[in-house]
């Protein structure tokens, strides 16, 4: 008999819920936020009225494309942390009812820890094997950027994360500093394309071991822009492609650096990314040209399994319903500090 379990995840500005069975998906429905468009970023206080208003329309379409009835499932797994507390209330809130009033368990998922996991879900169209332990993962959104050596499926030890800002919320500030729309990574990747990567330079972080910082580069990009439009009023219209390509060139060099780094020094070839930049076009091409220059077996995940999802955390249900890893409904969500980083930072 399948194992059917359901996901829930609201960590942010997208309400998502999925069904597993087993390790196969059989349903993955997202509900995007257009509100915060509006106001360059997400606003917590509008995610988290957001969440209450799909959060019931989102599930009972994730059962029905699942085409399985409420009672055949097993537990009811939700983002616990990190992420926004009011948004993360919102589905533990939930998810703690749904199973009560089903008489499961509920289990509580790692925001960051589902994000690597997501490379053993099976779906349709699923043909390669999932990553053999142990095996690298560099975890890249717009909250975090961390780098992290998988032993286990619940075995993770972080060798570096980012001591400042993110990748994800570099490509942001980026995007906003030219006047771009918010989100504007996706811009800037789909600009970059018909753009000139060497056009412009933007200085390195020099950060020793597999640590990560951009703070500095947001503040390189920040006065670059000023001086120049000092300069023409009109200079970020005229160079918007180069400058997006130059951008998306420097952050993606520099994560590209430290995992080849980590696998030099650990001697590890099973190397996967993770998170909402993992969808990021470039990365994904200097992933696959440094995999066949070392050799290395590489994991991408596809673009609806990178940005934020249920079906990560139904995966990560599951594996934890094996284990018997069920949760109290006396557990609160956590906005900082993840299982990886507080469990297995050296």
């Amino acid at each position: 008999m399948k194992t059917h379990i359901l996901g829930i995840e609201s960590s942010c500005d997208d309400t998502s819920a999925a069904i597993t069975a087993d390790d196969l998906l059989l349903s993955n429905i997202i509900a995007n936020q257009e509100v915060h468009r509006i106001y360059g970023g997400v606003v917590p206080e509008l995610a988290s009225r957001a969440h209450q208003k799909n959060i019931i329309p989102v599930v009972e379409a994730a059962i029905q494309k699942a085409k399985i009835n409420k009672n055949q499932l097993k537990a009811v797994a939700y983002t616990r942390g990190p992420g926004l507390l009011g948004s993360l209330l919102v589905g533990s809130s939930f998810a703690k009812s749904f199973a009560l009033g089903l008489k499961i368990p509920v289990i509580e998922a790692d925001h960051l820890q589902s994000h690597i996991l997501v490379h053993f879900i099976k779906d349709e169209s699923t043909v390669k094997p999932p990553p053999a332990f142990p095996f690298l993962c560099l975890t890249v959104s717009g909250g975090h950027t961390q780098l992290v050596m998988v032993r286990d499926y619940f075995e993770m030890h972080l060798l570096g994360q980012t001591i400042d800002d993110a990748a994800g919320e570099t490509f942001d500030k980026a995007a906003k500093i030219m006047g771009l729309p918010y989100p504007g990574g996706p811009l800037i990747d789909q600009l970059a394309r018909e753009g000139n990567p060497e056009a412009f330079r933007f200085s390195k972080p020099r950060i020793a071991g597999f640590d990560f910082s951009f703070s500095g580069l947001k503040t390189s990009i920040l006065y670059f822009l000023r001086d120049r439009l000092k300069e023409d009023p009109g200079f970020i219209e005229k160079n918007k492609t180069d400058l997006c390509a130059s951008i998306q060139s420097v952050i993606v060099s520099i994560l590209m650096e430290k995992l080849i780094q980590a696998s030099a020094e650990t001697g590890i070839r099973e190397i996967a990314i993770a998170g909402g930049v993992s969808a990021n076009s470039l990365l994904r091409k200097e992933l696959m040209n440094a995999g066949e220059l070392n050799h290395w077996n590489v994991f991408i995940p596809k673009p609806e399994y990178s940005t934020d999802n249920a079906a990560m955390i139904a995966i990560t249900g599951y594996f934890k319903y094996l284990r018997k890893e069920f949760s109290s409904h006396r557990d609160t969500p956590y906005a900082r500090n993840s299982f990886i980083s507080s469990a297995y930072s050296s």
